[in-house]
């Protein structure tokens, strides 16, 4: 695409370039004036009209300052000499897609961070325009991406904008230098990092755990719905449709091959996407495919309050059988509890608890070798879910708080604004164990089925942030 990079330089300071020799020629016009006052007043010093002339050159010499000045600041919010080609739209052109996605927020007296995404001309001058709009405001422009198309180019900044400037102002500023289907979203330290730095990061993630590929995705494309769905559906699911091996993009909707043959769907309902993040998601799978399953093999010995000593580690299809056997100990009470229905159905769930692809899995064992507890931490499309599962033999030992702590500091980590756990209103075990992290909790019941809901944004008591910190140390080896 043709930028003029002289016009944006120009504009994202907010002031074209003074010449050096046009303001040598006005500071040696004013000493002239000087030098000329001074000699008439010595040749009239003893004369009755040297006060009133040396009054009269020091006021001239005021207002030829003051002019000066005046000229130099309404030069410096001048439009460019050059036309940039961009026109300001009249109402009639101006349609619901001119409009910003959300307008309620406004930057704070100190300033804040913004993601803005608009729709430019593909032709010179189109980014000049824009950014000297921005620079009307003094919106300072942190970095740039440009995501080219058949007609125009989608133009992605980050910016830091004064206290006190709303959305919709910043909007219609940029819709009238020429942005179309403007939209803005509050952003934070992480937008900070550069594009390359930031994706391969996410692609050293991904390469070390195969959990992270939903959460490399949701950081790649911001806020947006991911869904993997397995090849083979679990109890009461339907097979997804078949998706081409290159995938399919269609505007707020993309569907990829997952690796192990299953489909994974990424929606984003208020911004289509373009086949540059196309294009970058589909690298990020394909890695993924090719390193093929792993999970990161490390663990953690601990003593519980009663003294017995506990390995935690990640778990994955290699634990399968262990798992089973698991279940084989367990209450028909405990099974109906953790997993809702069928009891008979339980190990069929496992393939889906224990693979990397939905989440992340932590399993307790004991100094014999033998899985007496399991915690899931899934991917549920934009939310996440918590399930625990622990052994009748090693309930109110401690399992189920040390595993619920951790996988919340995996969510953290994750930065997920919350987690839910669904459990039966009479399992008092695993209430006892939300109300022990000490965060702010929603519960909602319905014919005996109980969903709390921790916000992970809003710790309530001091403790509360180390006790994860220090959880997530651990959770994470």
């Amino acid at each position: 695409m043709s930028r003029d990079i002289s016009d944006v330089t120009r504009a994202r300071h907010g002031r074209p370039v003074h010449h050096w020799r046009r303001n040598v020629v006005e500071l040696a016009a004013v000493l002239s004036a000087v030098a000329v006052a001074e000699a008439v007043a010595t040749l009239n010093g003893h004369g009755p009209g040297a006060p009133a002339l040396l009054l009269t050159s020091a006021a001239l010499l005021v207002a030829t300052a003051g002019f000066h000045l005046w000229r130099t600041r309404r030069q410096g919010h001048a439009p460019p000499t050059s036309d940039t080609g961009a026109r300001p739209r009249s109402e009639a052109q101006t349609g619901p897609s001119d409009q910003p996605r959300e307008t309620t927020a406004t930057v704070s007296e100190e300033g804040a961070l913004w993601r803005m995404r608009t729709t430019v001309r593909d032709e010179p001058g189109s980014l000049a325009a824009l950014c000297m709009a921005l620079a009307e405001l003094r919106v300072d422009i942190l970095s740039l991406q440009t995501h080219p198309l058949a007609e125009g180019t989608v133009d992605e900044f980050l910016l830091r904008a004064p206290g006190g400037l709303a959305a919709a102002d910043l909007a219609r500023a940029v819709s009238a230098a020429g942005g179309d289907g403007t939209w803005i979203e509050r952003a934070d330290a992480h937008d900070l990092v550069d594009a390359p730095t930031r994706v391969l990061g996410l692609a050293t993630r991904t390469a070390l755990d195969a959990a992270e590929l939903p959460l490399a995705l949701r950081q790649l494309l911001g806020r947006c719905t991911i869904r993997s769905l397995p090849a083979v559906p679990a109890v009461g699911s339907r097979r997804p449709e078949p998706v081409p091996v290159e995938g399919a993009l269609e505007d707020t909707v993309m569907r990829l091959r997952a690796p192990e043959g299953g489909v994974i769907t990424v929606e984003r309902p208020y911004l289509p996407f373009t086949p540059t993040e196309f294009a970058r998601a589909r690298a990020l799978v394909e890695l993924d495919a090719r390193l093929g399953p792993r999970v990161p093999r490390g663990q953690d010995v601990l003593t519980l309050p009663k003294g017995n000593d506990i390995t935690v580690h990640r778990a994955d299809a290699g634990d399968l059988q262990a798992a089973k056997e698991m279940h084989e100990r367990c209450s028909a009470r405990t099974l109906g509890m953790r997993y809702h229905g069928p009891i008979g159905d339980a190990d069929r769930y496992l393939n889906h608890l224990l693979s990397p692809r939905f989440g992340r899995t932590l399993a307790v064992r004991t100094a014999s070798g033998r899985v007496v507890g399991l915690g899931h931490l899934l991917w549920d499309g934009d939310e996440t879910e918590i399930a625990l599962l622990v052994e009748d033999a090693w309930q109110r030992c401690g399992i189920g708080g040390e595993l619920l702590r951790r996988l919340v500091a995996m969510a953290v980590e994750a930065r997920c604004a919350s987690v839910y756990a669904v459990t039966q209103a009479s399992n008092t075990g695993m209430v006892a164990a939300m109300r022990g992290l000490g965060l702010p909790l929603d519960y909602q019941i319905e014919e005996g089925t109980l969903v709390i809901t921790a916000r992970l944004d809003a710790p309530r008591d001091e403790q509360a942030p180390e006790r994860l910190s220090n959880a997530r140390e651990l959770g994470t080896a």
